[in-house]
């Protein structure tokens, strides 16, 4: 009996809270490794910010001043305790709001570099948009739903964003930041960052942390080993550091990075093309994420149409790579012949 109670109990330890929604993502090739409605709308509160970070990282100069005004009057929440009159660099203002999650940055932030508030939340939509965040709406810059409509996304979604804002090496730095201080001209402020996982693991890059009554705890982290990089992003989820913690442990000892396909060294015999001057290739290198138990399950299927004529760079078929008896990749094959050699 004491042994089955203790299995319970480590169940229960590592078993997510069945109310939330998450996604453990590849961060460089997107591919799920574990997900729980992934796709589920839900409110997002503060890692809302990811988004504020991003577009403004892309649109102004860090060490553009900022002088804070009326805005911060009317905010709320999470704060940074900015003055009205204080001058601040661009720079300032996004650790401020990534380390402390200010409500009050993000607000002077998106009317700086938007124009307004209004105009900085359409640029939030079209970015959105733009990197197929397929199931979300932005109405602030912040994540507040109190007194307002809240920001809809899901899981899936915020890992699609932070995938995209961490090849920014500007957001990745701030990201990853412990600790930030700076002086402006009415105070000397010292910033450290809520996310605890930073802290508690050391393979953990970055984070950004949320939380309101409506929509709980959310939270995103990105954490890289041995050249395998994962973000997770949880939704819902009470004990939300140490799981995020707990699963990277996980996957950085069960899995391995595997270089399935190398664009420089793609031999396929053809005898057809061969003779008329032409061989293969595909544009990228195309590597997968797997546990080490499951090597011997990969295999590759190559399919050439010979009915197409040779010419240059024209997809002449393609390279369906398998897991056990299910396709996970389908990749483009090119043709590349020698001037005039085809016919």
């Amino acid at each position: 009996m004491k042994k089955i109670i203790i299995l319970i109990f480590t169940l229960l330890i590592f078993m997510p809270n069945i109310k939330a929604s998450y996604v453990i993502m590849d961060q460089d090739t997107h591919d799920v490794i574990e997900e729980n409605n992934m796709h589920e709308k839900r409110l997002i509160a503060s890692i809302t910010k990811v988004m504020t970070a991003y577009i403004v990282i892309k649109s102004v100069n860090l060490d553009e001043v900022v002088t804070v005004g009326d805005e911060i009057l009317t905010t709320h929440g999470s704060s940074i305790y900015l003055k009205k009159g204080e001058t601040l660099t661009v720079e300032d203002l996004l650790y401020g709001m990534m380390l402390r999650s200010g409500n009050d940055a993000a607000v002077v932030l998106a009317g700086y570099v938007g124009g307004s508030v209004e105009n900085f939340v359409r640029m939030m939509n079209k970015e959105a948009k733009k990197i197929n965040m397929m199931n979300t709406t932005f109405y602030n810059p912040t994540g507040l739903d109190d007194n307002e409509q809240g920001n809809i996304s899901t899981a899936y979604d915020m890992a699609i964003l932070t995938s995209k804002a961490m090849k920014n090496k500007t957001f990745k730095k701030i990201f990853k930041t412990k600790k930030y201080k700076c002086k402006t001209n009415i105070n000397t402020h010292i910033w450290y960052n809520k996310n605890k996982a930073l802290t508690m693991y050391k393979s953990v890059t970055g984070g950004k942390t949320g939380y309101t009554k409506k929509a709980k705890r959310t939270l995103i982290t990105t954490a890289s080993n041995n050249n395998i990089n994962i973000i997770i992003v949880t939704l819902n989820m009470s004990d939300d550091f140490s799981y995020h913690v707990n699963k990277y442990k996980n996957i950085f000892n069960e899995y391995e990075k595997v270089t399935v396909l190398n664009k420089s060294n793609i031999n396929i015999s053809d005898s057809y093309f061969k003779s008329r001057g032409c061989d293969f290739y595909i544009k990228d290198n195309y590597s997968l994420l797997i546990k080490k138990s499951q090597f011997n399950d990969l295999y590759l299927e190559y399919i050439i149409n010979s009915n197409i004529k040779p010419k240059n760079n024209i997809i002449i078929g393609s390279i369906k790579l398998y897991k056990k008896n299910k396709g996970i990749y389908e990749i483009p094959l090119y043709l590349k012949c020698k001037k005039k050699a085809y016919i």
